[in-house]
């Protein structure tokens, strides 16, 4: 008789400690976007941006990079422009609109962002905001990064010097050196 208690005691106490044992409740954390990356994103509008960069080689130039969604499963959209906000006065280079499809993907990698140029280095966060065809806007802070490891190559802006790698090298003399070095060894015979 003993045990039947202990044993119904200890199933009370465990089904009264589900609830919070099984973290219960509404606004799960599992339930929400969870993004870790080092751009900036937006989802608030009918395209999301999607890990928004600066690309720099160089201070006071590089390339904006961003992928966008487009949540409409029927219509189009366009990414016409990009602009400085917040007083900040970035300039972007000529670039043609870009067409995103109903339902669609597109990642400014690869088909080659947008040159910026203002008043920056890699480090900052710098204020944009990103205009589509329907008018809609979204404002982003969007970080600057070298254009190193994996963003080699994707600063287009041609704000970049060349690095020392690029520099052509003198190669060594092909005669061989003449030096003739001579040293006395003095071992003791015995």
């Amino acid at each position: 008789m003993h045990l039947r208690r202990s044993t119904a005691l200890a199933l009370g106490a465990l089904l009264l400690s589900a609830p919070a044992l099984t973290a219960c409740g509404f606004n799960y954390a599992t339930d929400r976007v969870n993004t870790i990356q080092n751009g900036a994103t937006d989802r608030s509008g009918k395209v999301d941006v999607l890990s928004a960069i600066v690309v720099s080689a160089a201070d006071d130039s590089g390339t904006f990079i961003a992928s966008f969604s487009n949540n409409d499963q029927a219509k189009e959209a366009t990414f016409e422009s990009i602009a400085g906000a917040d007083g900040n006065t970035i300039q972007p280079g000529d670039f043609s609109a870009l067409t995103i499809p109903p339902g669609g993907f597109v990642n400014l990698a690869t088909n080659g962002g947008v040159p910026v140029s203002g008043t920056f280095k890699a480090g900052e966060y710098l204020p944009i905001t990103v205009t589509f065809g329907s008018g809609e806007r979204v404002t982003l802070k969007v970080p600057v990064v070298t254009a190193t490891g994996e963003y080699a190559g994707l600063d287009i802006s041609g704000g970049a010097s060349a690095s020392p790698s690029d520099a052509p090298s003198e190669s060594p003399s092909e005669s061989p050196s003449e030096s003739s070095s001579a040293s006395p060894s003095a071992s003791p015979s015995e």
